[in-house]
Parts: structure tokens; C-alpha cells; sequence
């Protein structure tokens, strides 16, 4: 692509992550110096990797049973 730039592609390589996922990211502006041309994305090659939000402790598995047992 262009110089000091990388493709969804690339990024998902480096990162680890799933194309999906950074395209997900980008779009939501997560991504600091992320440019959409069209369809495509251009990302910084100094970007850094954005903190994942998500709870993967397993603080909230089977939190529907854990309610119910405390509802009785």
C-alpha cells in the first residue's frame, strides 16, 4: 500500500487479530491514525494494538444460572 502505512490485512498479522476484527475497530475509531479510502483501510505502521474491552475473565459465565441461584 502506501509508505509507513498498513492494510487491514497486514495490521491483523502483526496484532493477532482477525481482519474482521481490526476492520471492526478501525470503524469505530479505536484505532488512532486509521484512514478509510472506499472500502479500504489504511492504518500507521506505528499504530499501536488497541486495548481490548472485553471481559475474558469468566466473571460473567452461566450468570443467568448464578442469578437464579440467588433469586431461591
Amino acid at each position: 500500500m502506501v509508505e509507513n502505512y498498513y492494510t487491514i490485512k497486514e495490521a491483523s498479522e502483526n496484532w493477532g487479530l482477525t481482519e474482521r476484527w481490526v476492520r471492526n475497530l478501525c470503524s469505530q475509531g479505536k484505532v488512532k491514525g486509521a484512514v478509510q479510502f472506499g472500502r479500504a483501510w489504511a492504518i500507521l505502521t506505528d499504530a499501536k494494538r488497541p486495548h481490548d474491552g472485553r471481559i475474558s475473565t469468566g466473571e460473567y459465565r452461566n450468570w443467568r444460572n448464578k442469578n437464579a441461584k440467588q433469586e431461591e
